[in-house]
């Protein structure tokens, strides 16, 4: 996807494109023509005004692009590729919360453009400090390590916007969402495979892991649909279930699979990690139900 915009040096490396798209890649989530979608280099977003911020933020992570000589250049600013208008800098002053990448500049090493595209404010959410700089940051470096290890990787993530917020802040009213997800898509390898992840905005007590879900979970949680140009075959089988061996947790196996979890009442330990009580039984190989009351 990168490759494309480097022909395409009159856009300044920024394109607005409403309704789908054939030649889009394999990680831009489904989206129908009454939403406009932006292009920053390196990356692709859905930007959602009433909350301003993106849905959802995807892009293609290779091996070679998790290393570089770029430094982060910190130029956080308004995106003026937001046609509505972006949150600004002062929605984030004095309020208490991280301006939280979607994706992360250490995602961005690879090209200075591409550095300095992460830092505009429509890939910004409100992140608690201690989530921002804890658990969220380990999860984007195992991303990296994930794809120096795969070759290369489609990533979706962003804020859960679907299951209510914890506030707003600034005079654009930003939503503060309750919850963030992941998606990690290897379609490129050997052996296909995918891994999806939902964690509080908050700190967490528990390993990165312990957070993981099958990409259907998140599917559920988010409402949105990943991976659709994926042959449904092939979609079905990668989102269904989820094996952590093959993510370099732990050498230990432990193959979850969808049908198996919801036969299993004892998988399910009743409860969220919040301590709220489970609506359904859980996809989370830790045996945490994500769905909150």
């Amino acid at each position: 996807m990168k490759k494309i915009f480097q022909v395409l040096p009159f856009l300044l490396g920024l394109s607005f494109v409403c309704g789908q798209i054939n030649a889009q890649g394999i990680e831009v989530p489904y989206y129908d023509t009454t939403q406009m979608i932006t292009k920053h280099y390196g990356y692709t977003l859905l930007y959602n005004e009433s909350h301003e911020q993106a849905d959802w933020v995807a892009y293609e992570l290779t091996a070679s692009e998790t290393e570089g000589p770029i430094d982060r250049t910190d130029d956080f600013r308004r995106d003026p590729a937001i046609t509505t208008g972006s949150a600004e800098l002062s929605d984030y002053k004095y309020s208490g919360y991280d301006r939280g990448h979607l994706i992360p500049a250490g995602d961005a090493q690879w090209s200075e453009r591409a550095m300095t595209a992460t830092f505009v404010l429509s890939n910004m959410s409100p992140q608690e400090p201690s989530f921002n700089r804890g658990d969220w940051r380990k999860l984007e470096s195992y991303v990296r390590s994930w794809a120096k290890e795969n070759g290369v990787l489609y990533v979706v993530t962003g804020p859960v916007l679907k299951q209510g917020v914890k506030g707003r802040i600034g005079s654009n009213q930003v939503s503060v969402p309750r919850y963030y997800y992941k998606v990690v898509l290897d379609y490129k390898g050997n052996e296909k495979k995918g891994i999806g992840f939902i964690m509080s905005n908050r700190k967490l007590n528990r390993p990165v892991k312990a957070y993981s879900v099958t990409i259907d979970s998140v599917e559920a949680f988010t409402g949105i649909d990943f991976f659709h140009q994926v042959p449904d075959s092939t979609e079905e089988q990668i989102e269904s279930y989820y094996n952590l061996s093959q993510w370099s947790f732990d050498n230990r196996s432990s193959s979850i699979k969808r049908q198996e979890i919801q036969s299993s009442a004892t998988r399910c330990k009743g409860t969220t990690l919040d301590g709220d009580r489970c609506k359904r039984r859980t996809t989370n190989e830790s045996g945490y139900c994500w769905q909150h009351q």
